[in-house]
């Protein structure tokens, strides 16, 4: 299966993650957010289908670091545009299929790409 991992290159969990998921023998396509990019057309799809609270990272330095009116009142438009601002924001890594999406690598997720 070919997945697109969004993914920060310095985080562990991600690179955790990628392996875990070439040996399970899926093709991936790596995306730095930080390098990269994020397309808000995705960010916004995410956000529509997760919750802002669940794709916006609120235990990140990034966020902790942001000024409090930053912080107060999010919305998802407000939660898009922090995190296409700081793309370090989105939790990682993001995996997408043509079938499914998640978010972080939490004990459940890699259960969901074996193949």
């Amino acid at each position: 299966m070919t997945l697109t991992v969004y993914r920060l290159k310095t985080c562990d969990t991600c690179r955790k993650a990628i392996k875990a998921l070439e040996a399970q023998g899926h093709d991936l396509t790596l995306i730095d957010v930080r390098a990269d990019g994020v397309d808000k057309s995705l960010l916004e799809e995410l956000v529509a289908s997760q919750g802002w609270e669940v794709v916006l990272n609120r235990r990140s330095t990034t966020w902790r670091g942001l000024p409090d009116p930053d912080k107060s009142d999010v919305t998802d438009a407000k939660a898009v545009a922090l995190m296409m601002e700081h793309p370090t924001l989105i939790k990682r890594p993001v995996i997408v299929s043509a079938s499914q999406t998640t978010i972080g690598w939490a004990k459940d997720v890699p259960e969901m790409w074996v193949s």
